[in-house]
């Protein structure tokens, strides 16, 4: 076991980010992968005795690759409940698991529906029952957009436009602080993972106003998190950022000359915004044919048909060339374009008759309706509902449903209770109040579960600890580098395919065996895994500095720390009097509970508890640390204990 003061070394540096020299390697065979499943993690796993030490970053890297060998499979093993509310917002009677019996199940609950189990939310879960508390977050209002915010830091004033006007970064910081501060943190739970479905990224809008156009789009996702999905489909279909991403934007009829309609967004508000590729059951199974092939849902022809629906749209032009920023000799369109539905110019509009799937739009028919009978069909295609409920479930509760968790949620989508489809509310409940979802038996199961995406694991961090920026400037930047960043970062997607995809399988591992999805996995190797142990042990320990934090304008000049947590809590167990073994092992202890309810709703191996505890109290002992030491030993012995935990096996693996 290594004691915490070699962990310290790791901290030595004043560096503000910290690269890891690991090379990527292969994925692990098959039989490395069981053994790394199936066998204890040796305790030194989450450290390394110097900050780059290639064999020490290499048992990190396995203690996490073995952590994701359990966020893969699916509970489908059935042993599974399978009761279901008959009404998902007015009723949990139909469920086996109602209410939390403990601080570890509301915990648990909490860390599904948004990114934290603060005490005071524990509190708040277990005040009733589950669809109680959902009901209280399905009310909590959007406290401020995230338009607002750039507004009241000055981005959108003309007087500085020249500065803002191609400034994506502003967009990151808005992010950012919603995650970490907004009140409505299911809301932006579930925005986060609806940004990983109808994806449009920073990295491509290449356009004025960049900032805003992101964060309107931002905005809309939250707006319609509890909404209905047909709603959020026209929204997000009419939105300027999507518009400008995928092509819809300018996207004009066919003419004399050759021009065809832009077929970008028709093909992909079928493959990943609503239907998907092939013919599904109601759980989410492939249908086959009868020569056992796959059912394709849509062909070439319903691509070239669909994409006239989508021609004569454009940037609402009352908001072209209205602005002239300081030192520019043209003028330019005003940011309030981008929160703006696209506009409809009818002598850009196909009038030939549409035939896609089962709709016939004749030819003639204005655009207004005939897109909204393109927008009808995508809602009412009977693949909707599983395609849509399974990737909300991987992305909130468990990589690999089993078809009949599928199918539940599924069912809720199609119908809410009171004869709503599309009701999102009502897929947030049947999600999350799932027995797969809150039984004990997913715990033990070893395909039970998800990878915890690097954005939520930074976030939860913040939200545990509260982060805060001291001058409220949250100028946290793109976090989207592999190499000495999280590698990811929201709304950054390196494509519409989003960082991972749905259906992604490990290669080479139990799960390929399986053909379990885990699509997390798909961002993770020995390199990322590396880069994010340094990143958070930076951040947790010394906070963040970033760029003359006092002004908003962004500069890249004058680091200065000003993202900081609050400690306090954890400083207060530190209660010894003297630093001798039996002093310290209740100090160490106390913040290994801590650290486990908080962070991992309680679900750390007994091995790992007694690693984390005995590293915590030789650190006590060699430190010389009791109540009366300084706040920096205090704050590297509380910043171990999380660092510990949120390396762990127990803690990558949400379940």
């Amino acid at each position: 076991m290594q004691t915490l003061q070699d962990l310290t070394i790791l901290s030595d540096s004043d560096d503000d980010t910290h690269q890891s020299s690991t090379p990527a390697e292969s994925s692990p065979d098959s039989n490395t992968f069981r053994y790394l499943q199936t066998t204890e993690i040796p305790s030194n796993t989450a450290f390394a005795s110097t900050k780059y030490a290639p064999a020490a970053l290499s048992l990190i890297a396995s203690a996490a690759l073995a952590a994701c060998g359990g966020g893969g499979g699916g509970g489908g093993d059935g042993s599974t409940p399978t009761g279901s509310a008959a009404n998902p917002l007015t009723g949990s009677s139909g469920y086996t698991y109602p209410t939390a019996t403990t601080d570890e199940e509301a915990a648990r609950l909490l860390q599904q529906a948004q990114f934290s189990s603060t005490s005071a939310e524990i509190a708040g879960v277990r005040a009733g029952d589950y669809t109680q508390w959902l009901q209280k977050q399905f009310a909590i209002p959007i406290a401020q957009t995230g338009w607002d915010w750039l507004e009241s830091r000055g981005y959108g004033a003309d007087a500085v436009s020249n500065k803002n006007v191609y400034n994506e970064t502003i967009a990151d910081f808005m992010v950012w602080q919603q995650l970490f501060t907004a009140p409505d943190a299911m809301r932006k739970r579930v925005a986060l993972a609806l940004s990983e479905f109808f994806v449009v990224s920073f990295s491509s809008m290449e356009i004025d106003w960049r900032g805003y156009t992101m964060t309107a789009y931002w905005d809309v996702l939250n707006q319609y998190a509890f909404g209905n999905f047909r709603d959020l489909l026209e929204e997000i279909t009419l939105n300027p950022a999507m518009g400008y991403f995928l092509n819809t934007r300018g996207n004009q009829k066919e003419d004399n000359k050759g021009r065809q309609p832009d077929e970008n967004y028709a093909r992909e508000i079928m493959q990943l915004f609503s239907i998907g590729l092939h013919e599904l059951n109601m759980d989410g199974t492939e249908k086959i044919d009868a020569q056992g092939k796959r059912i394709e849902t849509y062909a070439t022809d319903d691509v070239s048909q669909l994409a006239r629906v989508f021609t004569g749209y454009d940037f609402d032009p009352q908001y072209r060339d209205k602005v002239s920023p300081p030192t520019f000799t043209y003028r330019i369109w005003s940011r309030e374009y981008a929160r703006k539905r696209m506009v409809l110019d009818p002598n850009k509009h196909s009038t030939l008759a549409v035939s896609f799937l089962t709709a016939n739009i004749p030819a003639g028919t204005p655009g207004a309706q005939s897109l909204k009978t393109a927008l009808d069909t995508l809602f009412n295609h009977p693949n909707t509902a599983p395609f849509f409920a399974k990737q909300m479930i991987q992305r909130l509760v468990t990589s690999n449903p089993s078809p009949a968790y599928v199918g539940r949620v599924a069912k809720a989508f199609a119908n809410n209770g009171a004869g709503a489809r599309g009701d999102l509310k009502a897929v947030w409940s049947a999600i999350l109040l799932d027995d797969e979802a809150r039984g004990p038996q997913g715990l033990a199961n070893a395909g039970f579960g998800k990878i915890r995406e690097p954005i939520l694991r930074f976030v939860q961090w913040g939200r545990s600890f509260g982060l805060r920026s001291i001058q409220n400037s949250w100028k946290l930047y793109d976090q989207s580098n592999p190499s000495y960043a999280l590698g990811q970062s929201p709304m950054r997607s390196p494509s519409v395919f989003n960082f991972f995809r749905p259906g992604y399988v490990p290669a080479n591992t139990a799960m390929a065996v399986q053909g379990a999805p885990a699509p997390e996995f798909q961002i993770v190797n020995e390199t990322t895994v590396g880069s994010y142990i340094n990143f958070m042990q930076n951040v947790i320990e010394k906070g963040i500095r970033t760029d003359d934090p006092a002004i908003a304008e962004v500069t890249y000049t004058n680091a200065t720390l000003d993202l900081v947590t609050d400690y306090s809590a954890e400083y207060a167990l530190i209660n010894n009097t003297a630093f001798t073994d039996a002093a310290a092992a209740p100090v160490a202890q106390a913040l290994m509970q801590r650290v486990n309810k908080l962070l991992c709703a309680g679900q750390m191996s007994a091995s790992t508890q007694t690693a984390i505890q005995n590293a915590l109290r030789l650190g006590i002992v060699q430190r010389k640390i009791t109540s009366t030491s300084v706040a920096d030993e205090k704050n590297r012995l509380v910043s171990a204990a999380i660092l510990m935990a949120m390396v762990c096996p127990d803690y990558l693996v949400q379940k």
